[in-house]
């Protein structure tokens, strides 16, 4: 039975009366649902890091830092390790140098390249902020096997794309 408040449940009904049902039906409803909850997450996710004065990209660059063995990486490992261009990650680094969360620092034995590095307000902003989303982490909204259950499926789809 279809939840007629559903709109991606309406918008596959509509899709199967004009002709297109089976497997288009379910790859327009697959595609359509992953969409409408990754605007859901981001948003809750962006609203919890309001107050620290970040974005959840900015927020991942920090982490990925805080992480790393010595506070600092080349932007391109950066870039590679969020997967996103290199181009988006040196704008969220501007961003963060800017705040006064990141620096830029010569590499100790490639002058060619630059490192980005945390601060020690970035540490401690990385960190008040990681408490606050562990909360959203911990509750997104469905049962844990669920949870699990939809991270086995996502990562099904990455790889038959060649996401790793």
């Amino acid at each position: 039975m279809r939840d007629q408040r559903d709109p991606i449940a309406l918008a596959r009904h509509n899709w199967e009366d004009a002709g297109w049902g089976g497997a288009v039906a379910d790859g327009m409803e697959a595609v359509t649902s992953v969409m409408r909850a990754h605007q859901i997450m981001l948003a809750r996710i962006e609203q919890e890091l309001k107050p620290f004065g970040l974005t959840f990209a900015r927020f991942e660059l920090l982490r990925l830092l805080a992480f790393s063995t010595h506070g600092a990486l080349p932007i391109s490992k950066a870039s590679d390790r969020l997967q996103v261009h290199v181009s988006s990650a040196t704008s969220a680094v501007a961003r963060l140098v800017e705040a006064g969360l990141v620096e830029r620092r010569p590499h100790p034995t490639d002058g060619r390249t630059t490192l980005v590095a945390i601060t020690p307000g970035g540490c401690e902003v990385t960190e008040r902020a990681t408490l606050v989303l562990n909360e959203v982490f911990a509750d997104i909204g469905m049962p844990q096997n669920e949870s699990r259950a939809l991270v086995e499926a996502i990562r099904s789809l990455r790889r038959s794309h060649g996401d790793f």
